[in-house]
């Protein structure tokens, strides 16, 4: 009679426990479908109506469109850039705080959530303008005679989407920081190692998978943004999301739309790609 080594036993019941929650995750994975799977579908199909390129080729040939698209990519690069210089020694403090520290840092981190975008927009209007709260305070002050020009530009929309997105950036990297063990910068130091050889050669290179996760976080939703650009902007900058709305609203042209929303489908995949593999090879040469 055969008997079933305890080895393969542990196999069968590990792959009974994959099946178990494969089908767990089917209504899940049937949702996602209905509701992005297909519209994104719907809307490939859109952009090659009538069996044609021709949509593609006005909006990769045409000078606006592509300049459009590059100074997306361009905002949307150094809001990232931003947010990860902002979010990484906040996250860092996160991962060391005590108890109070932590909630009141969770709290402060967490707060903008409960507060629309719409209205945080609006609020940066009010902060920003010739005559709000910032141009008025520096007048009093004395150390401005002139309003600083934050509104209606490059500078008031990353101020604005900095605001909005860098929640994104600090909780990959905070949770990326709290799965190191804490013994390992402990035992470096306890080799002699200074604190800032301790963050170089360990903490910093285990936390890059928050970074890379963080990065592309921000770096997708960024390349998208409407609302903030939009009203920070003044119409003066002018993201591919904007140029998007303005061909369904305006020209009723949504085979174009669909053109513009897959090149920049395209663009945010290449992007992300590209994340990742600068953060792997960053991490390797760390180690």
């Amino acid at each position: 009679m055969c008997m079933s080594s305890p080895g393969h036993n542990r196999e069968v019941i590990a792959r009974r426990r994959e099946r178990g929650l494969l089908l767990l995750a089917v209504p899940a994975l049937l949702l996602l479908g209905a509701i992005f799977a297909w519209p994104v579908l719907r809307l490939l199909s859109m952009s090659v109506e009538g069996g044609t390129l021709a949509h593609f080729e006005k909006a990769a040939l045409d000078g606006l469109y592509v300049s459009v698209l590059l100074d997306s990519m361009k905002i949307a690069l150094m809001v990232m850039g931003i947010c990860l210089v902002l979010a990484y020694p906040v996250a860092l403090w996160l991962s060391r705080a005590g108890r109070v520290g932590l909630a009141l840092g969770m709290f402060a981190l967490l707060l903008p959530f409960w507060t629309s975008v719409l209205v945080r927009t609006y609020a940066w209007l009010v902060l920003l303008g010739r005559n709000g709260v910032i141009n008025r305070t520096l007048r009093d002050w004395g150390w401005i005679e002139a309003p600083l020009p934050l509104l209606h530009n490059t500078a008031g929309v990353l101020i604005g989407m900095v605001h909005v997105l860098l929640p994104y950036m600090v909780l990959p990297i905070y949770a990326s920081l709290l799965r190191i063990d804490p013994d390992l910068p402990r035992a470096a130091e306890g080799l002699g190692a200074p604190a800032w050889r301790s963050f170089l050669r360990i903490t910093l290179p285990l936390s890059l998978p928050g970074v890379s996760a963080g990065c592309a976080l921000v770096f997708v939703l960024s390349l998208g943004f409407f609302i903030t650009p939009a009203l920070l902007g003044g119409g003066h900058v002018v993201m591919v999301s904007m140029l998007i709305e303005q061909q369904v609203r305006e020209f009723l042209d949504w085979p174009f739309a669909a053109a513009l929303s897959t090149l920049l489908l395209l663009a945010t995949l290449a992007i992300y790609a590209l994340i990742g593999r600068l953060t792997r090879g960053a991490r390797l040469a760390t180690q």
